[in-house]
């Protein structure tokens, strides 16, 4: 009998999977974010040890309070430029952000931003 249960319990975990699965998994969210992390050490910085800089990053949102809201909520250095463009070509109904490395668990801000629906990309930015 016990063995029946687990065999059933086996045969059933891949459905169960599958609706629980939401179908993004970490490598899709990662790929949003064109960001080369081999230059950035663990303070979020780059460059020589006599020079650090922050690298500051931008994205766009849908120019809502509740985007705003969501995306504040993840990073506390960004700043919102509704009306401006950006590298990144934020249109008509979106605002621009701009967000900063120099944080603590910058990774993970990247991460959690990426997994909005509604941030497509996220780029570096250089104040062009």
């Amino acid at each position: 009998m016990k063995k029946i249960i687990l065999i059933l319990a086996l045969c059933l975990l891949p459905v169960f999977w599958h609706f629980g699965h939401t179908g993004t998994d970490a490598s899709d969210i990662w790929k949003k974010v064109e960001i080369d992390f081999s230059q950035i050490d663990a303070a979020g910085l780059r460059g020589p040890a006599d020079g650090k800089v922050a690298v500051a990053y931008e994205f766009s949102i849908p120019d809502t309070e509740d985007a705003r809201n969501q995306v504040a909520a993840i990073d506390n250095t960004v700043q919102f430029m509704p009306g401006s463009h950006g590298r990144i070509g934020a249109k008509s109904g979106e605002c621009l952000c701009i967000g900063s490395t120099h944080q603590p668990e910058y990774r993970h801000v990247l991460f959690q931003l990426a997994s909005l629906p509604f941030i497509k990309r996220i780029i570096v930015c250089d104040f062009e």
